[in-house]
């Protein structure tokens, strides 16, 4: 499994059509779909590892910077996003940052 960080915009799903070589077509923000690219993990901060680590790439928005929410519960949502992708990028064969739409692997 790869995973994929960046901002909001950054250029992560171009970059995983223009450098892994998947379309439109193979990427869904709904993690019980069968298809290899799940994207949107920054959303879904429950989604299960087990099904996650069955992806050939998941792409997760960086929400872990900047200001603090006020709101208790999103800071929960941040932090079990947090530490989602810490336990993703632990299993993980590849981890690609991606800033302006270049990718920096910084595992693998």
């Amino acid at each position: 499994m790869i995973l994929v960080i960046g901002g909001y915009a950054a250029g992560k799903r171009q970059y995983v059509r223009d450098n892994l070589g998947y379309s439109d077509a193979q990427m869904s923000n709904q993690i019980t779909d069968a298809l290899p690219v799940f994207y949107g993990l920054e959303s879904q901060p429950d989604a299960p590892l087990e099904q996650l680590l069955q992806k050939d790439v998941v792409i997760c928005d960086e929400i872990g910077g900047g200001l603090v929410p006020m709101e208790k519960d999103e800071r929960q949502r941040r932090e079990r996003v947090g530490r989602l992708c810490v336990a993703l990028a632990r299993e993980a064969t590849q981890v690609v940052r991606v800033v302006c739409g270049i990718g920096q692997v910084i595992k693998g």
